[in-house]
């Protein structure tokens, strides 16, 4: 699986906004979903497809709020969608189903930010497993007679440098043990959304649905990186002594159109037309890194790491999510 993992030159760069990969795409006719496309990258991702002709919609819990949000964006929906109700996820799924549409791109944008005890939902399952990763997954499933129909489509799961941090914890993916630590719970589901893109990408690439993990970078001002406080972000090199996000794309710190632009390259460029199962960042497939670097204020790494692109692990992950969405609540 690993030997599409290498670079294609794609020419953009690092600073890359979401308006400049999507520069000469029409998506007039095309079907976009964006789960949480009304907040932070998502939005833009929303706002960047929408300007291109592309019919958005928008999954969010709260849909009056979500609306409010994207009121002055053209040709976007909204439907509820609680990733953390599997009957929500149906509802949703089955609406848009019914509708007969096809469905070309879905992006799986939503995610909570890492509360700081351990959080479960009704099932008894992490929180940020639970949403980021396996709600995600029952909608792509769910989803996929829409997918087919499109004839050519893409799923594309925003994921981050973080999965370099964390396998999958087989035997206790919940923290059942008590061992939480809110920054590894993130980093478990994010390497989950790149492992399904590959087990999804081996599984649909013959139906014509092809599977991608999009790493946005760094954003300041998300409710992922907010949640982190000041001090925090001060700490971490995201703002300044004022207060003041600070950019600097080279280094993995993005504004939203910034960040929003690999989520539309994965969604539509050409250049991936033969690609899928393969990890993006900076408008591009990212290199393979497996060496341990830690996070500083300057270095924030974010290439692919190989564990998450293994495609042993992405079967045994696939199999461990059907059986906890079949377990009973």
């Amino acid at each position: 699986m690993t030997r599409q993992q290498h670079p294609l030159g794609s020419g953009f760069t690092p600073a890359t906004t979401a308006e400049e990969a999507l520069d000469g795409i029409d998506l007039t006719g095309r079907n976009i979903i964006v789960t949480g496309g009304h907040a932070g990258i998502g939005r833009e991702a929303t706002r960047a497809l929408a300007a291109r002709g592309a019919c958005v919609t928008i999954g969010a819990r709260d849909p009056d709020r979500a609306r409010a949000a994207v009121a002055d964006i053209d040709g976007v929906r909204v439907s509820r969608l609680d990733l953390a109700d599997p009957a929500s996820v149906d509802a949703f799924a089955g609406r848009r189903n019914a509708t007969g549409r096809p469905l070309h791109v879905l992006i799986n944008c939503a995610a909570v930010p890492a509360p700081a005890e351990r959080e479960v939902d009704g099932r008894g399952y992490e929180v940020q497993f639970a949403v980021n990763h396996l709600g995600h997954f029952q909608l792509t499933r769910a989803l996929l007679p829409a997918l087919r129909a499109a004839g050519g489509a893409r799923v594309v799961n925003v994921t981050s440098g973080a999965h370099r941090f964390s396998t999958i914890r087989w035997d206790d993916p919940h923290f059942a043990s008590g061992d939480y630590e809110p920054h590894m719970a993130y980093a478990q589901s994010k390497c989950a959304n790149v492992l399904t893109a590959v087990g999804l990408d081996n599984r649909w690439a013959g139906y014509g649905v092809r599977g991608f993990a999009a790493h946005p970078g760094v954003v300041v001002g998300t409710a992922l990186n907010s949640a982190a406080g000041d001090e925090g972000l001060r700490a971490a090199g995201l703002i300044d002594e004022a207060g003041g996000p600070v950019i600097d794309p080279a280094a993995g710190k993005k504004t939203a159109r910034q960040g929003a632009a690999t989520l539309v390259f994965g969604a539509t460029s050409p250049l991936l037309s033969d690609a899928g199962g393969v990890y993006l960042k900076d408008c591009d497939v990212a290199p393979l890194d497996d060496e341990q670097r830690p996070v500083t204020p300057y270095s924030i790494p974010s290439d692919a790491a190989s564990h998450a692109l293994d495609p042993h692990s992405a079967e045994r992950l696939w199999a461990l999510s059907e059986r906890l969405l079949d377990q009973p609540g």
